[in-house]
């Protein structure tokens, strides 16, 4: 588990499937303690986690995230929150959902993305620093400093798909932190820019 920026940490499990690292990310943010679309953790970033006390909760940005959430559910003993478009399709019993413009403890706000591969993908944006945001499958960190959408087949429409993501450009931030892919700590809102030019 490595440190990005104070409060802030992720970690990534590899998959030889998609050739890409998913990441979670696990947050201290006002008082609270949050894991983000959590993979598998080693022993080690385990201890980590453990070491601060109770984690709050965990956060899922689309239906497809659900990752190890149930097994640090039970493990950590805390509530899991979904997007509300997308809790049906999944397996997880989640505490809580969430919806488009609601404030998440913490700080946390949602933005909800239209189109997009799941009916909740949401955004998470924290008023942090320059400003951050963590997507799970909005945008993909590759190749490394840049960022992509996903494959056109994975849209039922690829365009309406990059307009939704345009919303995220009226927000301020510098860094986004993806659930797939490497991360960008500065300059990711012009890098954004760059992924969705049509």
């Amino acid at each position: 588990m490595k440190q990005l920026l104070p409060g802030i940490w992720e970690w990534s499990w590899f998959s030889q499937e998609k050739q890409l690292d998913f990441n979670g990310h696990f947050l201290l943010i006002g008082e609270h303690r949050v894991l983000v679309d959590p993979p598998v953790m080693t022993a080690e970033s385990m201890a980590q986690v453990k070491m601060g006390g109770q984690m709050d909760y965990i956060l899922l940005t689309n239906r497809d995230h659900e990752r190890e959430a149930a097994t640090y559910q039970r493990e950590f003993g805390c509530q899991v929150m979904v997007p509300e478009a997308d809790v049906s399709q999944m397996t997880i019993k989640a505490g809580k959902t969430y919806q488009d413009g609601e404030l998440l403890p913490g700080g946390i706000w949602v933005i909800h993305l239209k189109d997009q591969k799941s009916p909740g993908e949401s955004a998470l944006f924290i008023q942090q620093g320059k400003g951050l945001l963590i997507v799970g499958d909005a945008l993909i960190g590759k190749p490394q400093g840049s960022l992509m959408m996903l494959a056109a087949e994975k849209y039922a429409d690829a365009g309406k798909a990059r307009e939704g993501l345009r919303r995220l450009l009226k927000y301020n931030f510098d860094t986004i932190l993806v659930g797939d892919g490497t991360s960008i700590l500065t300059g990711a809102k012009q890098a954004m820019e760059r992924s969705i030019q049509p």
